[in-house]
This record gives C-alpha cells, structure tokens and sequence, in this order.
C-alpha cells in the first residue's frame, strides 16, 4: 500500500507540474558571462605536489577534515582558523601530539579573521567548514587571493552567491569544489560505475532525500545558526545529499541539465514545538515545513525527485536511488540493486538466472556485484578509508581525491557547476513554493555548455 501511495503522490504531482509548465514557469535570469571569460569544465591547474591547507571553521565538520587531511601523504597543514580560541588549540593539540605533525599557524577571536587566513602567501587550498551563511563569501575571497577553495555542503545560499562562486571560478581559474561526502559512499560509487557501464539501461528517474531528526542536535550549531536558517526560509535548505550523487549519475551538465522544478512541503511543527519545549517562545514565523518533496525535469526527459525533513520521528535516510530501463539501484532503508537477467555478464555473478527485476537480488549477488563493479578510485584506498573513517570512510576517499587531483594537475571529480546545480534547490524551491508551488526554472549554469562532455569523469 505505501507503494502504491507513493506512486499515486509522483503521479499527481507529475500532472501539477505539466498542467503549470503550459500556463506560466518562473524564469530564472542567467547573467551574461563576462568578456574574456571561459567555463571551468574539466579544468586543469598545475601539479602541486605538495598540498598546503589552511582550514576555516572547526566546529562540528571542521576537526574531522584536519585529521582526515593529516593522514594523506603530500598534504601540509599550515593554518587553523575558528573564532574560538579554545577550539584552534585543542585542534592544533591533536595535530601535533597524535599526528605527529608540526604546528599550524594559529587565526582567532572574531568572525573577519579568516581574511588573514585567505591572503596567506604560502596555501594552495583553503577548508571550509564554517556556518552556511559565510561558505560563498569565504570562497569567492580565497579564489581572488589566489587559492583553490573547497566548501562544505550546502556552498552557497542564494543565486547571487552561486553566480558570484561561478564567475570568480571562471575569472581566476581556481578550482571551487562542494564538499558533497555522499558522492563517494561504496554504493554510490558502485552505482555511478553500473550506470555508466549500461547495467541499468538508460536512467531516467533519480531519487535522494536528507531525512534526519536533528532534535539532539540543534543546539550545537554555532549561536543557532541552521534553526534559524530554517525559521527564515522555506523549501529544501539542504539538497546536496540526496541530489549530486542522482546528478551525477544522470549526467547533469554533462549531456543533460536540470530544466524546472515543482515544490510542495507541509505546515512547520516540529520545529516551532522544539522551539517552545526548549525556551518557552509560541513561534508564529517559522518558514520550513517539516516535510519538502521537490520535483524536478531534465532536458532529456528524465524526472528526480528530492526530498528534506529534519524533524520528523523517522528512520535517518539519505535515500539515494536510480531507475533505468533495465535495472534499479537503492539504498535506504534497503541497500540493493533489481536487474535484468539478460543485462548482467554471468562471469564472478553468482545466481545469474535467478535475476528478476521484480525483486532485490540476493544479498550474495549484491555483495558480488559490489565487488565486480568497484569503482576504480576505490580499489587501493578502500581499506585505508574506512579505517580513517569519517561517515564510515567516504569522508576520506573525499578529501584524498581532491588531494591526488591537485597533486597532479587533474581536473577534481566535481566542478563548480555542480556546486551550483545542488545548491540552487535552496533558493528555487523557496521561490515555487512562494508561489503556490509554482515550477521554476533551473538556469543553465555553464551558460551554454552542457551538453560539452559526456559524463563524469574521475581521472587517475
């Protein structure tokens, strides 16, 4: 029955959608690219074989990124930067005295001084892990001090921020990478080599979700800053996790682009309930339904569906899904792959002809197909990173990625351009849902270009 309710909801949303695209979608203006300017894809830098760091922002992502990066060979970590005092020397204590790695240099006490940090004349790439609202500006001005820039997820807020992370990108030719973990978990890994190897026959439907109760949570965000995001605005605030891994493996900017979107969410209560158990406020402004579902059209006539609830009494889900024409990958709350018999090579598959696309395959299958369709950045690190750790080892293969590519003048995995594509759910959704759940459209972001490059290539 839920089955056949959640068909029932795509269905009738699908027709929301096509019933308003013939009548009036908002535009989305796309700026004019600046003369002299090109796009950053697939864009290569010189070789640096040694990788100088400096991260902003040690809070909750922050430390966990320093030892990560401690721990991958050609990396040194010259600065540490936070507003807490307290909380650079207790980072840069474990550096040294667990690491074994020689102090960094030490930016405290106020929230401009990370400004000290990006005009550094001895750092290659500048971390950051600090509050949503100051991941683009800290950015931009990295870039224009010269410095490859990676940023937590979500990177950017509004469309002003995500043009300005695009330009800047494409003025300086420095790299500006989303910090999007979820890429490099085993079975979105696995799933992205079975896609492009044709396992599941053309993809044209892509799910994600960030489902997760942050009530033990909140209040170690620093001086309240994500509830507060969430009681001012309204749509999906965080849609990388579901969406760039579904982005990647459908191809976006890479032979397809995110053409629209439709948003629907609920009435907000449990987060103006926490609000009241917690200090005693009646909330009467709180933005952010407790349930965001947002769809999503591709120019080659493919459909995504994504979806936000951060306080809700479910199961956590970073639901991540892809349904082709000839098989389907899933994992929560059920890990699995459901395929054809006559599209999977029978070679190291065991059980091949008990293959039925009705059902998941069996946990032998599943644990052979992992193995058979490893994805090759994988293969040599996997024991290394989930030994690291860090969201059971995709943190690290994360951060060592980005490392390799640097070290050896490589484009990254991921651009700015799909930096720009998740993050604009943030804004856009607010916009539809303003509207009365208007569709919306999605700007082209290479401004021209994407439909250049096939798909998404992770060079070794």
């Amino acid at each position: 029955m839920r089955t056949k309710s959640l068909i029932f909801s795509l269905m009738a949303c699908l027709l929301f959608v096509s019933t308003h695209v013939a009548g009036q979608m908002i535009k989305t203006p796309v700026p004019v690219r600046p003369a002299g300017q090109t796009d950053v894809l697939k864009l290569k830098t010189d070789p640096i074989p040694t990788v100088r760091v400096a991260f902003i922002g040690l809070g909750m992502r922050g430390p966990g990124a320093v030892y990560r990066m401690a721990q991958i060979d050609g990396v040194e970590i010259v600065a540490l930067c936070d507003v807490r005092k307290e909380q650079v020397e207790k980072v840069n204590k474990t550096l040294t005295e667990k690491y074994g790695k020689a102090q960094a240099k030490e930016f405290y006490g106020d929230t401009e001084v990370w400004r000290k940090v990006t005009a550094l004349p001895n750092v290659d790439l500048i971390y950051v892990a600090t509050d949503w609202q100051s991941h683009a500006l800290i950015g931009v001005q990295a870039m224009k001090d010269g410095k490859h820039v990676a940023i937590e997820v979500p990177s950017a807020m509004s469309m002003q921020e995500i043009w300005d992370l695009i330009n800047t990108s494409e003025q300086t030719r420095k790299h500006c990478m989303q910090l999007e973990n979820c890429v490099y978990d085993f079975f979105e890994l696995t799933s992205l080599n079975m896609a492009q190897q044709g396992v599941f026959g053309e993809v044209l439907h892509g799910e994600g979700a960030y489902i997760h109760g942050l009530q033990q949570f909140w209040g170690s965000y620093w001086e309240n800053w994500r509830m507060d995001f969430n009681r001012k605005h309204r749509g999906d605030v965080y849609p990388t996790h579901g969406l760039l891994p579904v982005t990647l493996a459908m191809n976006i900017h890479r032979g397809d682009k995110m053409n629209y979107l439709v948003s629907v969410d609920t009435k907000a209560v449990g987060n103006p309930a926490y609000i009241k158990e917690k200090t005693g406020e009646e909330v009467t402004d709180f933005r952010n339904g407790d349930h965001t579902m947002t769809m999503i059209r591709t120019e080659k006539g493919k459909s995504i569906l994504i979806q936000h609830d951060v306080t809700s009494p479910r199961p956590y889900s970073r639901e991540f899904q892809l349904s082709g024409t000839k098989g389907f990958a899933n994992k929560y709350p059920v890990q699995g792959f459901a395929l054809n018999a006559d599209n999977v090579d029978s070679e190291g598959v065991p059980n091949h002809e008990d293959l039925n696309a009705h059902r998941f395959v069996s946990d032998e299958t599943r644990k052979a197909l992992m193995e058979k369709y490893k994805h090759p950045i994988a293969k040599g690190i996997e024991e290394k990173a989930k030994k690291v750790g860090g969201h059971g080892g995709m943190d690290f293969i994360m951060d060592y990625r980005m490392i390799y590519c640097l070290q050896n003048g490589l484009p990254l995995d991921m651009d700015v351009y799909d930096l720009a594509e998740s993050c604009c759910l943030i804004p856009l959704t607010e916009i539809s849902l303003d509207n009365g759940s208007a569709p919306v459209e999605i700007p082209d972001f290479t401004r021209g270009a994407w439909d250049k490059i096939d798909k998404v290539h992770f060079e070794q």
